[in-house]
């Protein structure tokens, strides 16, 4: 009776477990006694089987590969891979969850069911249990194969680095030699019959799609795509141009989205294109292993080209010059107008006949000769354009109007492309054919991230300042919602834009290093999610490119604080209710911790493990206990100032003899700024171990400007006490309270002595006020006819 009565409650339970109350057979038949074969979503062993010899497969590839083009194929074929391994881990991880709930329903195995082996639960519980195994055997396969895939990515990155660095080293021979256009002029016999192949591949291609009953149609698709792609492009920029103009508010937000707009509409329409072609082409018989090879390089290939026009032609703006972003003239602007489509188009005809060489095995000479072809003529366009920019720029000058302003960042960029043209030409003319290639595609790749993390840069700003304006919809419900002021909207803000910007800023610089010219957008976000999540180098192994990256993370780490410290002292702080020496001592905190993790992180970059540094940390100690424990003393003594904040910027103090104003906190001492502008460096332990006056802590202290005068015998106290009260109070700086009082203080043969005290805001004016009042008392004195006490004269 027991039994039936769990029975009964498990398949309740069931029921209310499952999101709308019904049941699969497979949980049906268990609940009520019979037992079916495995679950519908178990994965049988000739599937995790496949997916084995499919990664083997993978990994034979990878042991013949030689060149990077393949390397980049096999790379595509192992995130393939990851991707279908996850699709199956995550359709297992339900059913893996809801079997263990209904194993805990059924509880552990109980008396009753030792005793009664042929119950209901305990045949339910033996099923569940043998079903959960199988799943759980499944996954840990799946996490098997998948942690073999992602070292596979790992290696075949190494392998990648390694033929790219024999490749750009690796002398050839100069464009001048006629070894060079030897490919062109008398090809080899091999050369000609891989060609003859691969055109003879794309003909059947062709004619399959043309053949008689589907010209019709395949002449339609073209013209579609060809449409979508002219046309198409048109009406969706112009669509999209209307929908920012009307819905988007006036300002900057609308002049980011108009760029960011015009991008968008090129690349979807191009994209929409492309499939319409591939599928007109493709429809009536799959494509041959080469041909497929060459059309998924030569997508490729025209996504980066529609970038380089998109992205130009949305930052430079000529039609519509007020929607431009960057701070570039009209003249500059229609000067170097047609240079990216000119790139584009030479890259698209020249990148993908140097593809043909590289998917039919061509000779090293044919693929060196479609390198260097490729690198002089886009080292020629880029150093044109470029030279046309500065002729512009110097007639501009030379007319007198205002030259274009420029930013420090700006300019190193520019400066860099220059640079880098120049090293590309020259290493053409010596012989570096592949280093010049690589250069080249670098450039492109270059124009393509930083220009389109530029326009993300100022739309996501503009989004900011938008969304928190007290003037916009959105504004004015923070406000209600959240009870703050237009302040505290200002600051959320700065401090929402600032860590966005920061944020692209440092996915740029990752993708600069991680892409090239070719690479996806699936593959750009995996390899920068590999360096942002992965665990680093592991050992203490310095080599000439760990140094690279050393400087790299150096330069950039201290680029990036002293722009964030410029942001807090320049717009954030400012906006703050503290008072400045509070932002002071914020900023010096930030930058000190700053450095300290752009240290650790370029010992990171050049490979040193944290266990490693035990050495190193012994070392130290040995060194602080004799010679640096004074420079230690004074940094945590530095750092203790910055926090507890006894003394800060802007405060009087006095110590040993020393008065004045703090005018800064360094990391091993303090400054103080004397009246007579003098510096005084005052070690930071002295600050924590000596004696203190801080004049002005807690912004309360109050200054007090005492005179002492001594009159003649005859004058009437009364008289002289009313005029110098009368002169205290009517002085603006002199405070009502606490009171000014006048006592006589002293009485001697020489003369009566009275003593006035008042009291000013501050302690820094005293020294002004007693000057105003001494004046004021002297001038009442003479129109009242009393005259001070003279001394004695001493014989």
């Amino acid at each position: 009776m027991r039994n039936a009565l769990k029975s009964m409650m498990f398949v309740v339970l069931t029921l209310l477990a499952t999101s709308d109350g019904a049941l699969s057979a497979a949980d049906i038949l268990p609940a009520a006694g019979i037992t079916s074969g495995t679950s519908s979503l178990v994965i049988s062993q000739s599937d995790l089987q496949n997916l084995q010899i499919r990664l083997d497969r993978i990994k034979q590839q990878i042991s013949l590969a030689n060149n990077l083009t393949q390397m980049v194929g096999l790379q595509d074929a192992v995130q393939s891979f990851i991707n279908d391994v996850d699709s199956l881990q995550s359709s297992l991880l339900p059913e893996q969850k809801q079997l263990q709930a209904q194993l805990d329903v059924l509880g552990p195995v109980s008396l009753d069911d030792v005793e009664s082996e042929k119950s209901d639960i305990a045949t339910q519980r033996a099923y569940l249990s043998e079903q959960k195994t199988k799943v759980d055997s499944s996954l840990k396969t799946l996490t098997a194969l998948r942690n073999n895939a992602a070292g596979l990515l790992i290696q075949i990155a190494g392998i990648r680095r390694n033929l790219l660095e024999s490749e750009v080293t690796l002398r050839s021979g100069s464009i001048l030699g006629p070894g060079f256009w030897a490919p062109l002029f008398s090809p080899l016999k091999e050369d000609r019959q891989r060609l003859s192949e691969f055109i003879q591949q794309a003909s059947s291609a062709i004619k399959a799609a043309w053949q008689p009953g589907e010209r019709l149609f395949t002449i339609a698709l073209i013209v579609l795509a060809l449409g979508v792609w002219s046309w198409g492009r048109r009406i969706a920029e112009r669509g999209l141009t209307w929908v920012c103009i009307h819905r988007m508010p006036e300002g900057r937000l609308r002049r980011s989205s108009l760029a960011l707009a015009s991008v968008v509409a090129t690349l979807l329409t191009t994209a929409f294109a492309m499939q319409l072609l591939f599928y007109a082409l493709t429809r009536q018989l799959p494509l041959s292993p080469l041909i497929q090879n060459f059309a998924d390089e030569f997508e490729k290939i025209i996504y980066v080209c529609i970038l380089i026009t998109g992205l130009s032609r949305a930052l430079l703006s000529t039609r519509h010059p007020s929607w431009r972003l960057p701070a570039i003239s009209d003249p500059v602007a229609l000067a170097i107008q047609p240079f990216p489509r000119i790139l584009a188009v030479t890259l698209l005809i020249l990148v993908s006949l140097a593809q043909i060489t590289n998917v039919t095995g061509m000779s090293p000479p044919a693929i060196l000769f479609g390198r260097g072809l490729i690198a002089l003529v886009v080292t020629l366009i880029i150093g044109t354009l470029f030279r046309r920019a500065s002729r512009v720029r110097r007639a501009v000058a030379a007319t007198g109007e205002a030259p274009e302003s420029s930013t420090t960042l700006a300019g190193l960029i520019y400066s860099l492309a220059g640079f880098a043209t120049v090293v590309s030409l020259i290493a053409l003319l010596i012989g570096y054919i592949s280093l010049a290639r690589f250069i080249t595609y670098q450039l492109v790749w270059g124009f393509i991230i930083l220009s389109g993390f530029y326009l993300l840069t100022q739309l996501f700003r503009d989004s900011c300042e938008y969304l928190f304006s007290p003037k916009s919809p959105s504004g004015k419900a923070l406000k209600q919602l959240l009870g703050i002021g237009d302040v505290r909207l200002e600051q959320a803000s700065i401090i929402l834009s600032g860590v966005g910007r920061a944020g692209l800023m440092l996915l740029a610089v990752i993708s600069l290093f991680v892409g090239g010219v070719g690479t996806t957008l699936g593959q750009l976000f995996t390899q920068t999610f590999a360096i942002l999540g992965g665990d680093g180098l592991r050992k203490l192994n310095i080599i000439p490119g760990h140094l690279l990256n050393a400087l790299l993370a150096l330069f950039i780490g201290i680029y990036l604080i002293r722009a964030l410290r410029r942001w807090l002292d320049n717009e954030f702080l400012p906006k703050t209710d503290m008072d400045p020496g509070m932002c002071a001592s914020l900023s010096t905190l930030f930058s000190n911790i700053g450095y300290a993790l752009v240290i650790l992180l370029t010992l990171s970059s050049l490979g040193i493990e944290w266990t490693n540094l035990a050495w190193i940390v012994s070392a130290l100690s040995v060194g602080i206990g004799f010679g640096l424990q004074e420079i230690v003393k004074n940094f945590v003594s530095g750092l203790i100032l910055l926090t507890e904040r006894p003394v800060k910027v802007g405060d009087l103090i006095s110590i040993s003899g020393v008065e004045g104003d703090i005018r800064r906190i360094n990391v091993r001492a303090t400054e103080i700024q004397l009246s007579d502008r003098s510096i005084v460096i005052v070690p930071n332990s002295q600050l924590i171990s000596q004696n203190l006056r801080n004049v002005t802590l807690g912004g309360s202290a109050q200054g007090v400007a005492t005179l002492e005068l001594m009159f003649p015998l005859d004058i009437d106290p009364e008289q002289v006490q009313n005029l110098l009260y009368d002169t205290y109070r009517e002085n603006e700086t002199i405070l009502d309270k606490p009171a000014t009082f006048v006592r006589f203080s002293k009485l001697t043969p020489e003369g009566i002595t009275l003593t006035v005290t008042g009291y000013v805001s501050s302690p820094r004016i005293v020294g002004t006020t007693k000057s105003d009042l001494l004046f004021e008392i002297l001038k009442r004195l003479g129109a009242a006819g009393i005259e001070l006490a003279k001394p004695a004269s001493t014989v």
